[in-house]
């Protein structure tokens, strides 16, 4: 019963800031008899496959509304409050999607026309099927670069060089640029295609979770490689300097090479055009970021400079003049829906699957964050159905991977989008890109397009700054984003990730494996323990050693359980039972010798004789001397106290050892059964075992994996610490006042066969120690 500590009978509030509670003592077999437990019957199988396919009128509905998050939301969508906004904010999404498609095409290798399909056809799906409403769907970098990577990997510019010859009649090698581009189109949107297939199997196996595995560390690490990757690959666009087409293991560190090495060949135009692009478009960022409060339109400082950039380069003719490279071609219309090349899939799964769970971690994660803001909820297995369907119909389109990108959404957000109202109505900006303003853009500079992609990776770059704040924070979290950020600008995006997430999870495996650990010891006054390093005025009840341990018991940890044990108690149970039975042997001989005499106050030797029994005796017995009168004398052994034989047996200062097992979530076969030797180890030497604060589940595993028996009863499991502690004073109350570290046992001064006493290692069977425990005793 609990109560509070101030009075009420005049009317004044009862003292809410302190708390008595008046109950039995209870270790699990009381708790039981008073609290009746719940009897949850299971269902069986066919019972839950009978729900699950069960249909009815609302059910119907329900499974409808799931697949299609648009009947949702749309029935609901407030017109005269929203449509404004929405139209804005699909206005000025849909700009930033047109120039933001045409540069992430240049990190797929193929022509920039086939960034505006990418940037129009995901989001005519995900309008239907999507569950966030603010992101804004289609190419982002980082996909993009993964993308490219196959792209190049299977269609290098080695493949496709063909001999030409000039008007002098020699003979020259040079690309079949047509070709080329055709064959890296067809890569690009079968690895979509693909990725679609592999998004979509994953949403309906319903293992959305899969993206937990993607630490925010491990994110960070490499999305900020992946923006280093990025910047090198357009670096070489800004300086229009021919370079190989490298991918794998350190292709950026050549990649860099060559820049360096055909830096003389930079084009002075095309450098000067990126140079004020970047400068421009990061200066017009800032200015949005700080006065976003006042602006109410961000200024689509992409879209100006773009259109400034084409106009300039027509009226000057930068190609013929300064040999600058620019767009030259991007296609009007629509190109009819083509098959994926189903040979291809084995090539390119493994990249797939990457890609496949990167563009959906993006997603979602940025996802989540509008979704908290805004207070409605993400689906994370329907996110992986739309995108899945979105990217197999936009591969049918020629398109490659899409996702979200961040600069893009926080456009749409910022400029008030509500819904993906917003999100089609910047599909139509695209498509009028697409239709009527394509040929307007041909005469921009390549290089204006890399300096976007480059001036839209501040953020990404940004991220580095996290560093030391995880460091402060977790060491193993800072060690997971280097790590990974170095594995994947080293190794390259897919292998790289590959190589975070290993050491993401080793670092989990190390925790687990090596936990936290520390001896309690109670507050006084109250209930409550705590670590005896941390704090100063912590009292250990006398006797006994409170053991916690902060990690699930499994096969990998269950050394560190055993060394946390030892250092906590001060002795190894196992030497300390190994010490008793030598000494006790080497009594048992120096009785039967006569050397010592056994009474029931002790051991004590001859008097008026040298005490013999403290020399080291390595003779062997002499049958002869077991002739003595046979008596049986019953004797106490003090293992504290000195001993008449050169044996060093440790002392044991405790009687009591409890377990804290609050942190302990769950126990494998392995862990119960070291659990109970060591039970019994302490056991054999007078030291009771008691396990406290268990979770429900600890005792039925305990319960399957046959832990108790006649000696291992649940009376040993306690609800709290401070249970098991008010336990052992109250049996030390009512004890004897004899010693209970006495050994009580009984010897026979004459036998015809000596008594045995052997030694036993760590890994022999306990019945064996007990059985010459029990000849001892006899």
């Amino acid at each position: 019963m609990a109560a509070g500590g101030g009075g009420g009978g005049d009317g004044a509030l009862p003292d809410l800031s302190r708390y008595v509670v008046s109950r039995p003592v209870y270790n699990e077999p009381t708790f039981q008899e008073e609290n009746e437990r719940k009897l949850v019957v299971p269902k069986t199988l066919r019972e839950r496959v009978q729900k699950t396919c069960s249909c009815s009128r609302r059910k119907a509905i329900q499974v409808t509304k799931t697949l299609f998050p648009i009947l949702e939301w749309l029935p609901k969508y407030r017109v005269k409050e929203w449509l404004i906004s929405d139209i804005i904010s699909g206005v000025s999404t849909g700009l930033v999607a047109t120039l933001q498609g045409l540069a992430y095409a240049l990190l797929v290798a193929v022509p920039v026309g086939y960034g505006l399909y990418s940037a129009f056809f995901p989001i005519l799906t995900y309008f239907f099927l999507g569950t966030s409403r603010h992101i804004s769907v289609g190419p982002f970098p980082v996909v993009s670069l993964m993308v490219g990577s196959v792209v190049l990997s299977m269609a290098p510019d080695e493949k496709f060089h063909m001999v030409s010859s000039n008007m002098t009649g020699l003979n020259q090698t040079v690309i079949d640029i047509a070709s080329r581009d055709a064959e890296r189109v067809i890569i690009a949107s079968t690895i979509t295609f693909l990725v679609g297939i592999l998004q979509l199997v994953f949403g309906f196996l319903q293992i959305g979770f899969i993206v937990r595995y993607l630490a925010d560390p491990l994110v960070g690490g490499f999305t900020t490689a992946a923006a280093f990757q990025v910047f090198v690959s357009q670096l070489k666009i800004v300086l229009n300097v021919p370079t190989q087409n490298y991918n794998g293991v350190l292709s950026i560190i050549y990649t860099l090479i060559d820049i360096f090495k055909n830096i003389g060949q930079t084009n002075i135009a095309d450098l000067i055009a990126g140079l004020l692009t970047i400068v421009i478009c990061m200066v017009v960022k800032e200015i949005n970021d700080r006065f976003r409060h006042k602006i109410p339109v961000p200024i689509p400082i992409e879209v100006i400079v773009t259109i400034v950039a084409a106009g300039i380069s027509y009226g000057v003719d930068l190609e013929k003049k300064y040999n600058a490279g620019i767009v030259k071609s991007i296609p009007s219309g629509f190109l009819p829906p083509e098959p994926p090349v189903v040979n291809m899939f084995g090539d390119m799964i493994a990249s797939a699957f990457s890609i496949a769970i990167v563009a959906y971690a993006i997603a979602v994660s940025v996802g989540k964050v509008y979704a908290t803001k805004y207070d409605y909820a993400i689906d994370g297995n329907q996110e992986f159905i739309a995108f899945g369907i979105s990217n197999i119909f936009s591969g049918a389109f020629s398109c490659f991977v899409a996702t979200t990108a961040l600069s893009r959404t926080a456009v749409q957000e910022s400029t008030g989008g509500k819904t993906q109202i917003a999100g089609i109505i910047s599909a139509g900006i695209v498509l009028i890109a697409i239709v009527a303003l394509g040929k307007l853009l041909e005469p921009l500079q390549k290089s204006v397009l890399a300096a976007v992609v480059i001036a839209n990776l501040k953020g990404m770059f940004m991220q580095i700054f996290d560093v030391p704040r995880l460091w402060r924070q977790s060491k193993a979290d800072a060690m997971i984003w280097v790590f990974t950020c170095i594995a994947s600008i080293i190794l390259g995006l897919d292998l790289g990730l590959l190589a975070g997430l290993v050491f993401a999870l080793l670092t989990v495996v190390l925790r687990v494996q090596f936990p936290s650990w520390g001896s309690l010891g109670n507050i006084p006054g109250t209930d409550l323990y705590k670590n005896i390093k941390e704090y100063k005025n912590v009292v250990e009840p006398e006797g006994v050693k409170i053991l916690k341990f902060s990690s699930p018991i499994f096969y990998a940890n269950i050394d560190g359980l055993r060394s946390s044990i030892k250092s906590t108690v001060g002795f190894d149970a196992m030497r300390v039972y190994n010490k008793r039975l030598k000494a006790l042997r080497k009594i048992q001989k120096l009785i039967k010798k006569g050397k010592l005499k056994a009474t029931k106050n002790g051991i004590i030797s001859d008097s008026g004789r040298t005490n013999e029994a403290f020399e080291f005796d390595e003779d062997p017995e002499d049958p002869e001397d077991l002739d003595v009168p046979t008596r049986e004398v019953e004797i106490q052994v003090d293992w504290n106290a000195e001993l008449p034989v050169k044996v060093n047996v440790p002392k044991v200062s405790l009687h009591s050892l409890i377990f804290d097992f609050g942190a302990v979530s769950f126990m494998d076969v392995v862990a119960v059964r070291v659990m109970k030797t060591i039970v019994k180890e302490f056991e054999r030497i007078d030291v009771r075992v008691y396990i406290a604060s268990h979770l429900e589940h600890i005792i039925k595993t305990l319960d399957h994996c046959a832990f108790f028996d006649d000696a291992i009863q649940k009376d040993m499991f306690f609800l709290t610490v401070h249970d098991a502690v008010l336990h052992i004073q109250n049996q030390s109350m009512q004890r004897d006042i004899q010693d209970p570290i006495f050994e009580k046992i009984s010897l026979m001064q004459e036998s015809k066969e000596p008594i045995e006493f052997t030694e036993t290692n760590q890994n022999e069977e306990l019945d064996v120690q007990e059985e010459a425990m029990r000849r001892l005793a006899s």
